[in-house]
């Protein structure tokens, strides 16, 4: 990710049921192959059949545990949190798993996506004398499980799930039980795994593959999937709804060697560029991607183009979120910090540079400016998704209208703004031919503005801005 110019996933959860496992270093690395997902902060829940035990902290996985951390964390079951979170809520009190502890039940928490009805949950839990530690709507889903009068969490958990507007994967422990949970849209992945006879849920394969779990299926919109000592157990939650898949789930944020509904991420983004040089040819002497994302997809335009695929600029895979932060002077330089460009490689070349995806363009400007000053005597600009043109309310930080480049400015006007010498997206249709799935699979609306649930007025207006303090913006 490069700055701000990029859309920014919510988080990954991971969870693992494995009597006779070492739950938490398996949860650890699972959690480790989805750092990608979130670098905020990360947490690991564990039960050892009797009580629920967590430990989380702000940083990556590699910062918040160690070897004395794991090795306190005993148990037959554990979940994980890795979190993304924008400025105002990045705090310790919104690190999950979120746990829960009541009279009735105790429980433990982890979510991917977002609720667009949380003020109104919210209040109505306030008025019966809940006390909120965090400002997630994530703590809100956990308060109502745990509140629940049913017996078992399953059917508290189905009582519950039609109060939910919104987009919610997610994972519940309790003393005895793991617990999957996914919106009647299936807007945010989760999938489900086994592991000799352990089962194993992520967000995404790659997190699978990283433990040695082998890839069963997805767990379906609408479904619970309970796993305990008599073993796996499918639910229905509720009933399905129209298959809403956030497209840049494919587009950008999982991993490319993650499978979705058995189809490989790195295979669709290369035809995402296959298709984006059928679309929109260019004279060029050489394709360049913006590591590390849109290399499959720049791999993808040159082997269609016949263009020459090279490196045009390094990435410094060592920078990840720090806590101290630049003078003025190194954030003056920005985008240098990140990349630097091979002056060797583009001097005298006409250049497509090829990227996934455009938010507000600030990035894509800069790039084109280091490009044109060491010497590239062309840049093309070609985006492997189509223009960003509406705000995403489903747990992706997507900015604003006011600050999507796309939503305000023709494709020639935004060819200015960058400073490059063409500009053109990959069309909506060869974004759905790449990914060899039907359009009806996926949500859109951050192209076309064909949101498959509807969004609260107040919501709408204000984009993330919801019912906590004021400057404070909800992010899992």
């Amino acid at each position: 990710m490069l700055g701000r110019d990029k859309p920014e996933e919510a988080c990954g959860i991971f969870g693992i049921y494995g009597p006779g496992e070492d739950v938490a270093r398996l949860t650890y690395f699972g959690l480790f192959a989805l750092q990608h997902r979130g670098q905020e902060s990360a947490g690991i829940a564990i039960s050892s059949g009797s009580e629920i035990v967590d430990y989380k902290d702000m940083g990556l996985v590699s910062q918040v545990f160690d070897e004395r951390i794991l090795g306190i964390l005993k148990g037959r079951l554990a979940i994980g949190h890795v979190r993304y979170s924008t400025t105002g809520s990045s705090q310790i009190s919104n690190a999950q798993p979120i746990v829960v502890k009541k009279s009735r039940r105790s429980i433990a928490l982890a979510h991917n996506g977002n609720l667009v009805n949380t003020a109104e949950l919210r209040r109505r839990l306030e008025r019966e004398g809940v006390h909120f530690e965090s400002t997630t709507d994530s703590e809100v889903i956990a308060h109502y499980i745990a509140n629940s009068p049913k017996v078992k969490v399953e059917e508290a958990i189905a009582e519950v799930m039609p109060r939910f507007k919104g987009a919610y994967s997610l994972l519940i422990l309790t003393s005895g039980k793991l617990i999957a949970v996914r919106d009647p849209y299936g807007i945010r992945p989760l999938c489900l795994g086994k592991l000799d006879h352990s089962y194993v849920f992520a967000s995404e394969t790659c997190a699978l593959n990283t433990i040695g779990a082998e890839y069963e299926r997805e767990v379906e919109p609408g479904e619970i999937v309970v796993v305990d000592k008599s073993g796996v157990r499918s639910f229905p939650g509720l009933p399905a709804k129209k298959a809403s898949i956030c497209i840049f789930e494919l587009i950008y944020f999982a991993r490319p060697d993650s499978y979705i509904y058995g189809k490989s991420l790195h295979q669709a983004r290369r035809r995402m560029g296959q298709n984006l040089a059928e679309e929109h040819p260019v004279e060029a002497d050489l394709v360049v991607s913006i590591p590390d994302s849109s290399t499959p997809a720049a791999i993808g335009f040159a082997e269609k183009s016949g263009i020459p695929f090279g490196e045009g600029v390094i990435k410094n895979r060592y920078i990840h979120r720090t806590f101290i932060q630049p003078d003025q002077r190194l954030r003056d330089l920005g985008v240098k910090m990140k990349i630097n460009p091979l002056k060797e490689a583009l001097k005298g070349k006409r250049i497509a540079l090829v990227d996934d995806s455009i938010v507000r363009g600030t990035t894509s400007q800069k790039i084109v400016k280091i490009f044109k000053e060491v010497g590239a005597k062309e840049v093309h600009v070609r985006v492997a998704s189509p223009p960003i043109s509406f705000p995403c309310f489903y747990g992706i930080d997507m900015a604003t209208s006011q600050e999507l480049i796309a939503a305000n400015h023709s494709v020639e006007e935004v060819r200015k703004v960058l400073g490059a010498d063409s500009l053109a997206h990959l069309s909506i249709e060869g974004l759905i031919k790449a990914v060899d799935q039907p359009a009806n699979l996926f949500c859109l609306a951050c192209f076309n503005d064909d949101y498959p649930i509807k969004i609260p007025k107040q919501l709408e207006l204000s984009k993330f801005v919801l019912e906590r303090p004021p400057g404070e913006i909800m992010k899992r």
